[in-house]
């Protein structure tokens, strides 16, 4: 089985997994206790936050350890607006965000949600977001690349606004984390969170950086972990392999994003013969080469799916399937397509494994699905349902 399905989650690094059973072994105290163990472990948690906020480019003092990229994007807005200097009720968000910020605003109670949608090139229209600014909004969830078509979103002109208007910005970078680099957008946001099975480190485990600037109140009263942030006992070997795989990433960000790229324009050049049967989405200058989301004309995202994956390719698609309906991804809702078309929708992602075979044999599977498509009409109406 080849796997084309990194954008939803990464094997384990061989050198985050060594670190891993290293840290669970060796650094096994809770970093909490006084005693010297578990002052060991507190040492080796630390240097950690270090290492992450070198990569972040931000004060280690914001950086806490979370379970993930949605507790980290839960935990973010119910600290930014803990502590929002400026009073109102309106957040700013976008429709295609992680279903975690949706799930977050719908929890608030009071606030109006202004959800907007994206231009056909995948990319949020700062001026649409400008003019969506009231006086008094006081939020704006706004991702950094979108995880079904890969676009990458203004957040420095989106930042310079939330500024200039004292408004609070989040963003979740857990698509973009190893794979870009963050230093360019993180004096442009107050929060962020990342996640670590997505850079080839553990499940269960990211970061959250809050900018030090903002004396949140806990979510969670008289919480002693994570400086208040979090309850629950550190999971320092888990941390300590995120942050070996992170490391790892963006040390290797130049090659792998080249890689990416040249993987991207080769199973592209490969589809050529059905060009006019594939519509691809996003935006190829502002765009993370390893995601690619696409529609070929007339065929269910999930039979196409069904089909790869017989054929021994493991991709995803933006429809879940749900108690025998499809429900279209937020991510083509929000560029305006919706019924049949939505339902078409499929994503293709690529990892560091990926090789030239691999991008090829996909290339010839989705051209052999495609003209095999029309004496299988039964088949994909059955196997959808």
């Amino acid at each position: 089985m080849k796997y084309f399905d990194y954008a939803a989650t990464c094997p384990l690094d061989h050198e985050a997994a060594s670190a891993f059973v290293k840290a669970s072994t060796e650094y096994y105290g809770n970093s909490q206790s006084l005693h010297d163990i578990g002052s060991r472990a507190s040492t080796l948690l630390e240097g950690c936050r270090d290492e992450i906020a070198r990569l972040l480019g931000v004060k280690r003092e914001g950086v806490y350890f979370t379970s993930g990229g949605s507790e980290g994007n839960f935990l973010a807005i119910q600290s930014l607006l803990s502590q929002s200097s400026k009073k109102g009720k309106h957040i700013i968000t976008n429709i295609a965000e992680h279903s975690s910020i949706h799930s977050a605003l719908k929890m608030l109670k009071g606030y109006e949600i202004t959800e907007l949608p994206l231009m056909e090139n995948g990319m949020i229209n700062v001026q649409q977001f400008q003019s969506a600014i009231r006086g008094d909004t006081v939020l704006a969830c706004i991702q950094h690349v979108n995880s079904e078509i890969g676009t990458i979103q203004p957040l420095n002109e989106i930042g310079i606004l939330c500024k200039e208007n004292g408004i609070l910005l989040h963003s979740d970078c857990v698509q973009s984390f190893g794979k870009l680099d963050i230093k360019m957008i993180t004096p442009f946001v107050h929060s962020l969170a990342i996640s670590g099975h997505k850079i080839y480190g553990p499940k269960g485990i990211g970061a959250l950086y809050v900018s030090p600037s903002i004396p949140f109140h806990s979510y969670y009263p008289n919480t002693s972990h994570e400086r208040g942030m979090r309850p629950g006992t550190v999971n320092t070997p888990a941390i300590v392999s995120m942050v070996t795989a992170a490391s790892k990433q963006v040390k290797n960000l130049t090659h792998n994003y080249e890689h990416m790229k040249s993987l991207r324009e080769q199973f592209l050049s490969h589809l050529m013969d059905v060009r006019n049967e594939v519509i691809i989405h996003g935006n190829k200058d502002e765009q993370l080469p390893s995601i690619l989301g696409l529609r070929i004309k007339g065929l269910e995202g999930q039979w196409v799916m069904l089909e790869a994956n017989r054929k021994g390719y493991a991709i995803s698609t933006g429809s879940a399937c749900q108690v025998g309906q499809t429900t279209p991804s937020k991510t083509m809702l929000a560029l305006g397509i919706d019924g049949k078309s939505a339902k078409e929708f499929i994503r293709i992602s690529f990892g560091v494994h990926t090789t030239e075979a691999d991008v090829k044999g996909l290339a010839q599977t989705i051209i052999a699905i495609i003209q095999e498509a029309p004496q299988r009409d039964n088949q994909i109406t059955s196997m959808v349902k």
